[in-house]
C-alpha cells in the first residue's frame, strides 16, 4: 500500500493529523454555511417580499417573474467568479481565494439589508439591488471549488467521498440556518412589519457570521496537493486556457451532471415553493411562517442525505451512487406538487423531505467526482467552470421558469415534467463519466489520468 493510500496521509503522502484534517472540515463546512445563508436569504425574500418592495411598478405578475429573474442573475456571473477564483487558486493556492470570497458575499449581503426600496429611491432601488445581487453571484462562483478541493485535496483517499461531502453539507445548514431566521423573523415582526423591516434583519446579521467564517479560514493550511505543485514549480501559467482547450467537453459532461441536481434543488434554495405555498393568490394559501419552518426541516434531512451520499460514494463509487440518487431524485419529483397541493403544513414537509433523499445522493459525492476529473494543475478552474456552468443550465433560472409555466398553464403538471427532465439530462451526465473513485490526487499521478474521464474515449 502506498502512502498516499494509507489511513491519516494526504494525497501526497503528507502525513496528516487528526487535528489538521478536523480544522479543515470544520472550516469547509462553517465558509460554505456562511456564503449559502447569504445566498439564500436573499431567495427566500425574493419568493416573499421583494416582488412587491423593489419590483412592484411592474404589476403583480410580471414584478414576481421579475423577482426571480434577480435570484437567476447572478448565476450569469458565477463563471467570472469562477474564472477569477479558478485562474488564481491554481497560481496562488485555494486557501487565498476562500477568504476573499468569504469577504465579498458578506459586504454584499449586508448591503442588501441596508438598501432603500422603491418606494424612497424609485428605480435606483431594483438597480442597486440587482448589483448587489451579481456581487454575490460572482463569490458563488468562485467559492465552492476552493471549498471542495481544500476538503477533497486534504482527504485520505478511501474517505474523499466523505470529507467532500463537509462543504456539501454546508449549503442545507445554509438553507437551514436562512429558514430559520426568517421563521423566527416573520414570528416577531408578523405582516406588514416583516415586509417594513423584519426581512432586513436576516441580511444584516450576516456581518456576524462573516466574522466567525473570516477567523476559522485564516487558521486552515493550505492544500497539500497545490503546496507540492508549488515546490516543483509546476503551475499552469494561464489554467483556464489549458482547461478549455484540452478538457471542454468534459466540463460540460460534469456541468451537466450538476445542473440536474441544481434544477431541482432550487425549487427551495431559489425561493419558489416558498412563493407558491404562500401566495395569497394561490392554491395552497399557508402562511410564511410555518412555510419557513417546514423548509428549515427539509435543510436538516437534506443535510443527512447529503453526507450519507457522500460516504457511500466511497463504498459504492461515485456513478452508482449517482444513478442510485438520481431514480430517488425522480421519485421526490413526481410526489413534489400533488403533496403540497394537499394544502397543509404536513404534507408540504413530507414532499420535501423525500426531495431531499435523491437531492443528497446526488450532492454528497459531487465535491469528490469533481475533483476526481481534472489535472491538479487546473483543477480549481476546471471544478469551478463545471459548477458555474451547471448552475446556469439548472438553478439559475429554475425559479423563473416555474413561475412563467405556472402562469401560463395555471397548473404544476408542465413544472413537474420540466423538473424530470432535467433530472434525466444529470443521469445522462452520470453515464457517460467513468467511475475514478480513488485514484492519485497530486500531480505526480497526472500520467495515471491518460484514459478519458468520458467513458467511450481513451484519451482527452
Amino acid at each position: 500500500m502506498s502512502a498516499a493510500s494509507s489511513p491519516g496521509f494526504t494525497p501526497t503522502g503528507t502525513i496528516a493529523s487528526a487535528t489538521d484534517r478536523r480544522r479543515v472540515v470544520f472550516a469547509t463546512v462553517i465558509g460554505t454555511t456562511v456564503e449559502w445563508y447569504d445566498f439564500f436569504i436573499y431567495a427566500f425574500a425574493a419568493g416573499v417580499v421583494f416582488a412587491n418592495l423593489f419590483f412592484e411598478p411592474m404589476g403583480k405578475d410580471f414584478a414576481q417573474i421579475v423577482s426571480f429573474f434577480s435570484v437567476g442573475v447572478s448565476f450569469l456571473f458565477r463563471p467570472l467568479g469562477a474564472f477569477l477564483a479558478g485562474h488564481f487558486g491554481d497560481k496562488l493556492g485555494r486557501r487565498p481565494m476562500l477568504v476573499i470570497t468569504l469577504l465579498l458575499m458578506g459586504a454584499s449581503t449586508t448591503l442588501v439589508g441596508l438598501l432603500p426600496t422603491h418606494a424612497v429611491i424609485g428605480v435606483w432601488a431594483p438597480i442597486l439591488l440587482i448589483l448587489l445581487r451579481i456581487l454575490q453571484g460572482i463569490s458563488a462562483g468562485g467559492e465552492w471549488g476552493g471549498a471542495v478541493l481544500m476538503a477533497v485535496e486534504h482527504a485520505p483517499r478511501q474517505k474523499r467521498g466523505l470529507f467532500g461531502a463537509a462543504p456539501q453539507i454546508g449549503v442545507p445548514i445554509g438553507l437551514l440556518l436562512a429558514s430559520l431566521v426568517l421563521a423566527l423573523m416573520a414570528q416577531i415582526a408578523p405582516g406588514e412589519a416583516f415586509n417594513a423591516w423584519g426581512w432586513r434583519v436576516p441580511f444584516l446579521l450576516s456581518i456576524v457570521l462573516i466574522g466567525v467564517g473570516y477567523w476559522v479560514r485564516r487558521r486552515v493550511s493550505e492544500s497539500p496537493v497545490f503546496t507540492e505543485i508549488a515546490e516543483r514549480k509546476e503551475e499552469t501559467r494561464m489554467p483556464i486556457v489549458q482547461l478549455l482547450r484540452h478538457h471542454l467537453l468534459l466540463v460540460i459532461v460534469a456541468a451537466l451532471v450538476f445542473a440536474g441536481n441544481n434544477a431541482v434543488g432550487y425549487m427551495t434554495t431559489g425561493g419558489y415553493v416558498q412563493h407558491y405555498a404562500t401566495d395569497p393568490q394561490g392554491p395552497v394559501k399557508l402562511n410564511p411562517g410555518p412555510v419557513f419552518w417546514v423548509v428549515a426541516l427539509s435543510g436538516v434531512t437534506w443535510l443527512f442525505f447529503t453526507w450519507f451520499g457522500g460516504w457511500l460514494s466511497d463504498r459504492l463509487g461515485r456513478r452508482t451512487t449517482y444513478i442510485i440518487g438520481w431514480v430517488l431524485q425522480l421519485v421526490g419529483v413526481v410526489l413534489l406538487f400533488p403533496l403540497t397541493n394537499l394544502g397543509s403544513a404536513g404534507s408540504l414537509a413530507a414532499a420535501l423531505v423525500i426531495l431531499t433523499v435523491g437531492l443528497g445522493f446526488t450532492y454528497g459525492p459531487q465535491a469528490a467526482l469533481y475533483a476526481e476529473l481534472f489535472p491538479a494543475s487546473i483543477r480549481f478552474s476546471g471544478v469551478s467552470i463545471s459548477y458555474a456552468l451547471g448552475a446556469i443550465l439548472g438553478g439559475a433560472f429554475a425559479p423563473m421558469i416555474a413561475q412563467a409555466i405556472f402562469q401560463s398553464t395555471h397548473s404544476t403538471i408542465g413544472i413537474t415534467w420540466y423538473l424530470a427532465g432535467m433530472t434525466v439530462v444529470g443521469l445522462v451526465g452520470s453515464l457517460l463519466l467513468r467511475d475514478r473513485s480513488g485514484i492519485p490526487l497530486g500531480p505526480e499521478a497526472e500520467a495515471e489520468q491518460a484514459v478519458s474521464p468520458i467513458r467511450g474515449m481513451t484519451k482527452r
